[in-house]
Parts: structure tokens; C-alpha cells; sequence
């Protein structure tokens, strides 16, 4: 539970140096980060390429940490796309849901990183930064620290799903103190939450005047050691969230339409659909920032070298609970004020590895952002003929997350700690929000 008070250390002035608020006021009051673990193909999803490339041989060269000569034959897309919308942006048959909802999405298409191995790509895409010199935070550590939480008895940041990597659950040189609180998929987000059943409630509220108490006195005692502090804090949140943190978590109050809408009730999209479903709640509950990692674990799920039909059921589990999460945030009045980012750690290659399935490609892929602030229905930046290199508005990883902190309200370029006394930006020097999708 060490994860999960960060705006109750910071509501006691308790951490590090001065706690940052936000610079002005943003649209975005939380963010949903739903992360495809893997690597997915943007030619096969949001950025359609015409086969008539296909078997045409192209240059390779530097790809990866081959710098030799290198020519590839352009595989083709098996996929068909199909124009949505007012705004008549193609999308995948294998996205048809989200399609139905392209008019409140700006697709960026001219993403890029450096890194072309999933560790160290998800780490970039995670924290912004390549260098592991210190220990940089996760984007949501970030928002946590510097905006806190608007319920006292919720964690401000969340994370659902398996990641790829533990840096996406750290505070980094924040502190554990706004790292990530895991939630658990399935009918049981949170373990050892509920009390226990021969418990009754007066008996509750006397062990927790007694256990205030108790801390009150150690705080004095200790408030100099910050872990003993954090330590405490945390079980203090824990035993709040025991007696609020319930019914954030339980769908019993929820329409049968609305666990329709999500895809809940049927096989493959129920897991997914769930955990969308706990976002929204929590959201509406004031956590400001829900990482969701689909099909995480090792390399991701989504890494489709031998075959690219490998993506078609992952595409069916997340695609129909993404669209519901759309619509159900936009028919309760949240989506203008909710941020919603979808993204893998880089995209796929044209060509494949003497298979039917694509190889790792930071040079160019696809994100989209949704609600809080975005301009709906619009595409930014191009790809090449083949879908190879962004070319046009180009996007590096920490221009999109100077874009996530605009929208909260948070001016990057004024997020700056010294740790051990160098001065390090939360998000690189140079970056800047993509002002082009914002309204």
C-alpha cells in the first residue's frame, strides 16, 4: 500500500522540496492511458497504406542496430478500411467499434522514438526519457504529484492490467509515494479490501479511532524519517479505502445496457469491458490518472512478428469496450473533461521477417487522443508511401506527454527537480504540446 497516498503526503507539505500545482486551468480533470502492450501495427489499424507497394523491395538501413545495407519487400494489408464518420477517417475492420467514434478522436499518425526493443521502448514511452542515469517517474507519477487527488479516500493514480514493465507502475525520484496503485482484473480489483464478515461497524469505527490514535503518536515521534511517514500515510489510505473504495470498484448499481455497452457479458471483450468500466467509476470518483496495459507480460501480446493475424482477437477484446467508453463518458457530460490516450510502446515495419507477421518500428506509428480538450474527428502528421517514417508533424514521445500535462493544466517546461543537484526536467527540453489537435 506504500504506492498509494501521494496527494495525502503532499496535502501535509511532506514532500520533497515544493509540491507543484497546476500552472493554469486545464480541460482535463483525469486521464485514461490505455496502453497496448507489444507493439501494434498502425498500418493495419489507423494509418492504411496502398498495396500497390506490396513485393517492392525498400530501403532499410539503420533500422535497429543494423547499420549496414538492408532491403526488405513491402508486405501487404490484409485488412479493409472504411471511412467513419462526418469526418470520413478510415479505420480497420478490425476497429470497427471505435470507428463508430472516430468523430471525437484526433488520430496522430507521425509518432516516433528512438528505441526499437520493447524494454527500453516502454520505458521511453513510459517516462519520456532513454537515459536511466536516474531513475525518471512514469507519466502518471507526474500528473499525482503535481495535481494530487480530488478524493481523499482514492488513490490518484491507478493502474489496471498487466504492464510491460515496472518503470510504468514508478514514482521514480518522486517517490513510491505517487507510483501507481495496482487494481487487480476481474470481479476483485483490490485484494484484502473488504472487511471481514464477523466485523461489525461499530467495532470498525473503534479500531480506527484507536488506530488514528496510535499513528498521530508516531508521527510525532517520526515525522522526520519520510518512508516511516509514507509508510503510515499509505496504511491510513488503505483503511479509508476499505470503507469507500467498495462501491467504486461494484457494478451492482449499473444499468444492463451500460455493461452492454462495454461488452460485458460476453467472452471476449468481458475482462476488458470491466476494467474500462472500473476507469469511468473512478473517474468519476476524482482519481486523476487510470493506466490501463492490455496483453502485458514479457515482450506484449501485441508483438505480432510471425503473423499479423495474431492481433485480430486483441483487436476484438479492446475494440468494442473502447467505443463504450467513448460513448458512456460523452452521454454523462465526463468526456470534455476526461482525457482519453490510446498507444503502444512503437508500431510495425512494412515488411516482415520471411513471415506474414511485421517486425518493431519506432520510425513512425499511430496514438489518438480523445476527449478533454481534443479536437475530434481529425488526423495529424503522415507516415511515408509504406507507412515506414513519420514525415510530416512529427511527434516524439515526450510531445505527446507535454500534450497529456497541457490538457491537466500543467506547463511542462516548468516542471523541473533538482536530484543530487542536477537539474532534471519531468519531460525532455524541446518538447512541446501538440497545439495542432487541441481546441
Amino acid at each position: 500500500m506504500g504506492t498509494a497516498m501521494g496527494a495525502l503526503w503532499a496535502a501535509d507539505g511532506k514532500l520533497k522540496d515544493e509540491q507543484p500545482l497546476a500552472h493554469f486551468q486545464g480541460q482535463a480533470k483525469s486521464v485514461i492511458f490505455l496502453f497496448m502492450c507489444g507493439g501494434v501495427s498502425h498500418i493495419d489499424t489507423f494509418d492504411p497504406k496502398d498495396n500497390k507497394w506490396a513485393g517492392t523491395l525498400i530501403d532499410a538501413v539503420g533500422f535497429g542496430d543494423n547499420l549496414a545495407e538492408m532491403k526488405r519487400p513491402v508486405i501487404p494489408c490484409k485488412r479493409t478500411f472504411t471511412r467513419y464518420g462526418k469526418s470520413g477517417i478510415p479505420v480497420s475492420d478490425w476497429f470497427s467499434h471505435v470507428g463508430g467514434v472516430i468523430d471525437e478522436i484526433a488520430v496522430v499518425r507521425s509518432m516516433w522514438c528512438h528505441e526499437t526493443n520493447h524494454f527500453p521502448a516502454v520505458v521511453e514511452m513510459a517516462t519520456g526519457h532513454r537515459d536511466r542515469i536516474v531513475e525518471h517517474p512514469t507519466l502518471g507519477s507526474w500528473v499525482s504529484y503535481a495535481l494530487g487527488s480530488e478524493n481523499q479516500n482514492l488513490p490518484s493514480f491507478v493502474n489496471i492490467g498487466r504492464p510491460s514493465s515496472p518503470v510504468q507502475l514508478s514514482g521514480g525520484y518522486l517517490g513510491a509515494s505517487v507510483s501507481a496503485t495496482p487494481f487487480q482484473p476481474g470481479d476483485v480489483p483490490i485484494r484484502n479490501l473488504v472487511p471481514p464478515k464477523n466485523s461489525s461497524a461499530a467495532e470498525r469505527d473503534g479500531q480506527m479511532r484507536v488506530l488514528e490514535e496510535l499513528n498521530l503518536e508516531f508521527r510525532r515521534q517520526y515525522e522526520v524519517h519520510s518512508a516511516i511517514a509514507a509508510r503510515t500515510k499509505a496504511y491510513e489510505l488503505a483503511a479509508r479505502m476499505q470503507l469507500h473504495a467498495p462501491e467504486a470498484v461494484s457494478f451492482t448499481s449499473e444499468h444492463d445496457s451500460i455493461k452492454q455497452l462495454y461488452g460485458i457479458g460476453e467472452k471476449e471483450t468481458d475482462d476488458f469491458g470491466k476494467q474500462l468500466l472500473l476507469a469511468r467509476r473512478l473517474v468519476e470518483r476524482g482519481v486523476r490518472f487510470i493506466q490501463i496495459c492490455h496483453a502485458g507480460g514479457g515482450n506484449g501480446a501485441w508483438d505480432s512478428h510471425g503473423d499479423m493475424d495474431t492481433h485480430a482477437p486483441l483487436c476484438r477484446q479492446v475494440d468494442k469496450p473502447i467505443a463504450g467508453l467513448i460513448r458512456d463518458l460523452k452521454q454523462r457530460g465526463l468526456l470534455d473533461s476526461t482525457l482519453v490516450v490510446w498507444t503502444s510502446e512503437f508500431g510495425r515495419t512494412p515488411w516482415s521477417q520471411n513471415t506474414t507477421g511485421r517486425d518493431h518500428n519506432p520510425k513512425g506509428f499511430t496514438s489518438w487522443l480523445a476527449g478533454g480538450g481534443v479536437k475530434g474527428g481529425m488526423i495529424y502528421g503522415k507516415t511515408d508511401d509504406v507507412g515506414y517514417r513519420a514525415v510530416e508533424d512529427k511527434v516524439y514521445i515526450s510531445d505527446l506527454q507535454a500534450t497529456i500535462l497541457h490538457q491537466t493544466g500543467l506547463d511542462h517546461r516548468k516542471m523541473e527537480l533538482e536530484i543530487n543537484g542536477r537539474p532534471v526536467r519531468l519531460v525532455e527540453e524541446g518538447s512541446q504540446p501538440i497545439y495542432g489537435i487541441l481546441s
